[in-house]
């Protein structure tokens, strides 16, 4: 739940209100009508009124902003692994930096037949 006198940005129109995408507000209310889907009172200064906003149609600032940074380090590494031809550094921002593990080719021991029987009675048996 946002807090009064955030500052939000708005970055949805779901219910089509010309709602003005992209701008920031602020919270100044909550609506707290049980039969009314929208959740805020948004006073936005460049368009000089306020609306009537569900929840996710609005967003905090702090959380864009910090979206926006991560995204523009994501590229600006991927430009250097690219610059520096360091495939290693490349994988691992593309597999969001997850280690990735080696395919280890697991040789498969031949059961005997008796072993076998009896994994499958087991089986059968749970």
């Amino acid at each position: 739940m946002l807090k009064l006198g955030e500052k939000v940005i708005i970055v949805d129109d779901r219910f089509e209100q010309n709602l003005p995408i992209g701008e920031y507000g602020y919270v100044i209310a909550y609506d707290r009508n049980a039969d009314n889907v929208f959740e805020y009172v948004v006073r936005v200064p460049k368009a000089g009124r306020n609306f009537l906003v569900p929840g996710d149609d609005v967003e905090r600032e702090e959380v864009l902003v910090k979206l926006e940074v991560d995204r523009i380090e994501r590229e600006a590494l991927i430009d250097y692994a690219l610059l520096t031809r360091n495939e290693e550094l490349f994988r691992h921002i593309m597999n969001g930096g997850e280690q990735e593990e080696p395919v280890e080719e697991a040789a498969e021991e031949t059961q005997s037949p008796e072993d076998f029987v009896r994994q499958i009675r087991l089986k059968a048996w749970i």
